[in-house]
């Protein structure tokens, strides 16, 4: 027997009974920066305003209290052409950020920018974050060309459909949901990820299709 199959076998055994004591709970796993910058690339991914995003941005100067601060953001993000920056932070590292206070309040740096600082409040809000969820794990979904010329044809001639429409248009995918969520993460079919995932969703052709930053 494998290792992971040992693992599977604990997880499906009953927890014991011991008297007065208490069933643990097993420890969360702890909420890291590279966890929140991987959700945070999600939403950006599947959000059809976002046009391109660069990391790290460019170096930006501010004026916090008559001092200069020089300060280099983890994204640089434009939508609608216009460039804002963004830090990703844990809720412990915020508390050490030098832009923290200035941030709460609004802050722009010199060249025009505006500058905000997503945490686990922002970016794991619901029903966002679920939804975002639920669509990127259609991304390895093996659409056919047949299926993929179907889905986007119908979008082409109507502008938009509700999600449970434009799925009934698939022939060969097993999952037409799937499907037509899969090409939301090639960045080809705008979702409302603001709203949860139900049949009435509407899915319309994307503008432009979302540059990756890291060129995966």
């Amino acid at each position: 027997m494998s290792a992971q199959e040992i693992l599977d076998l604990a997880d499906r055994r009953p927890a014991r009974r011991s008297g007065s004591r208490r069933a643990q709970k097993r420890p969360s796993t702890p909420l890291t920066r590279n966890g929140l910058i991987a959700d945070f690339l999600g939403i950006c991914e599947l959000d059809p305003e976002v046009e391109t995003l660069r990391a790290p941005a460019d170096p930006a100067t501010f004026e916090i209290g008559g001092e200069t601060v020089e300060h280099v953001a983890d994204f640089e993000i434009v939508r609608d052409g216009v460039s804002s920056l963004v830090d990703v932070m844990t809720d412990d590292d915020l508390l050490t950020h030098s832009l923290r206070a200035a941030a709460l309040h609004g802050v722009t740096a010199q060249d025009g920018r505006p500058f905000l600082i997503e945490t686990a409040a922002s970016i794991r809000a619901e029903p966002r974050f679920t939804t975002v969820r639920l669509v990127m794990a259609c991304k390895r979904t093996s659409v056919t060309a047949g299926d993929r010329v179907r889905i986007l044809h119908q979008l082409d001639e109507v502008g938009a459909m509700r999600l449970v429409d434009c799925a009934s248009g698939v022939m060969n995918t097993q999952d037409g949901v799937a499907a037509v969520l899969a090409l939301a993460c090639e960045g080809l079919i705008a979702v409302d990820i603001s709203r949860p995932i139900l049949p009435e969703t509407q899915v319309r052709r994307r503008r432009l299709p979302y540059s990756d930053p890291f060129g995966f």
